[in-house]
């Protein structure tokens, strides 16, 4: 009746190496703290090592302000691929990526595959989110002396000064972003700069260098294959979830007892596939199979494997997704939808990973466990869930979506607050 140990452990541990990466160490490492002339052949695929912090203090401060920087910069990137309908698949491709890497690994230091891109993309969008600030200022006191005194000297003056500022910033970002576009170059003084793009520029090898960099930098970004794995890793999600939910949110009248059956049937079926969806998401994203999705006995013989990390990461993931409906109370301008977003990200990111890393250490145990232990947290996992899905049950009626916030179950589907 069931699989075998062997053969399930066989089916998961095949992973793909092409979507793999390691935190491997690399050599190049920057010799001070000062702007550098950008390293010709950059890795966006590893974390450099990190410096001795007795030998190299000022280094290894520095490489713990890149790394913290980088965290910060991954989920705003996350965050702001996920409050864009479509573009949304992509944000969740990027957490399936890392759910399936620690999922094949059981190692939690390949959690965060675009951690080697994010300083650089959040650098770049700090030093352009400054400059663009910058001008604005400039432009709203121009404006404001074209209000005040449309033909005077005084507005003509600052209507110049946006022209000739707004050329600066713009030949200054282009110069920080073609040496390297880190965040120190956009402070840097822009004659360095030129200076600099001038010697590499007399050297012949700038513009191969640079678009082999650019490349490098896209292909890294991977987003053709995260785009396709967020959008089948939804619909295929989106499969399981779809007729127990649509049962449960079919009660409209409660003096029809037809619909009060369906809606406790739907909520029934709902709480048991809410138990098994997001370890067989963890075996598609691992497996990168379609077909993984749906093999709810090999997830049932890991669980017999290791019950208690995947009841405890199942719990998590809903503890963590529960108060993200609070949000869903009332309709919020757009505007504030944008800052909620990475309060999604932060939160669901985390509870993936972990049922990502209880997947991997169910594949990686040999024998099951005692069979009062399986039941035990089988029985308690009922109620559990059994209040998670009472809770959703009355999200309807406090949220502005109406009934569609049903369907939305952040912690495996999109994560947006939309």
């Amino acid at each position: 009746m069931h699989e075998s140990a062997p053969h399930v452990l066989e089916q998961v541990g095949a992973p793909l190496e092409e979507f793999t990466s390691d935190t491997a160490e690399h050599t190049t490492v920057p010799s001070e703290l000062a702007p550098a002339p950008a390293d010709p052949s950059p890795d966006f695929q590893h974390l450099r090592p990190f410096p001795h912090p007795l030998r190299h203090p000022l280094k290894a401060a520095y490489w713990v302000w890149e790394l913290g920087f980088g965290l910060v910069s991954l989920v705003l990137f996350l965050a702001a691929l996920a409050a864009i309908p479509i573009v949304n698949f992509l944000a969740l491709g990027y957490l399936l990526d890392a759910e399936g890497r620690v999922a094949r690994t059981g190692k939690l230091r390949n959690a965060f595959p675009l951690l080697p891109l994010a300083p650089k993309l959040g650098s770049i969008a700090a030093g352009l989110g400054f400059w663009w600030w910058a001008v604005r200022f400039v432009g709203d006191a121009a404006s404001d002396a074209r209000l005040i005194a449309p033909a005077s000297p005084v507005a003509a003056a600052w209507q110049i000064g946006l022209v000739a500022f707004s050329a600066f910033v713009s030949v200054h970002l282009t110069l920080a972003i073609a040496r390297g576009g880190r965040l120190s170059l956009f402070f840097w003084p822009t004659p360095l700069n030129g200076l600099w793009l001038w010697k590499r520029w007399r050297q012949g090898d700038y513009l191969r260098l640079a678009g082999n960099t650019v490349y490098e930098f896209i292909a890294a970004l991977g987003l053709r294959y995260h785009f396709w794995l967020g959008a089948r890793g939804f619909a295929l999600a989106f499969a399981w979830l779809a007729v127990p939910t649509a049962l449960f949110a079919s009660l409209r009248d409660t003096s029809k007892p037809g619909q009060v059956i369906l809606m406790l049937l739907g909520g029934l079926i709902l709480l048991v596939v809410l138990s098994w969806v997001p370890f067989l998401q963890a075996r598609f994203a691992a497996e990168n199979r379609s077909r993984a999705m749906f093999e709810l006995r090999a997830i049932r013989e890991l669980y017999r494997h290791a019950p208690l990390v995947m009841f405890l990461s199942i719990v998590m993931l809903y503890a963590l997704s529960l108060p993200l409906y609070l949000f869903k109370i009332a309709a919020l301008p757009q505007d504030v939808y944008w800052l909620l977003t990475p309060i999604f990200i932060a939160t669901i990111y985390p509870a993936k990973i972990l049922v990502g890393w209880a997947y991997a250490r169910a594949t990686q145990v040999q024998h099951r466990a005692w069979l009062l232990l399986r039941w035990s947290l089988s029985l308690l996992l009922i109620p559990l869930l059994g209040f998670y899905v009472f809770v959703l049950f009355f999200t309807p009626a406090i949220g502005a979506a109406g009934r569609a916030v049903l369907f939305q179950h952040h912690g495996i589907l999109l994560p947006w607050p939309f």
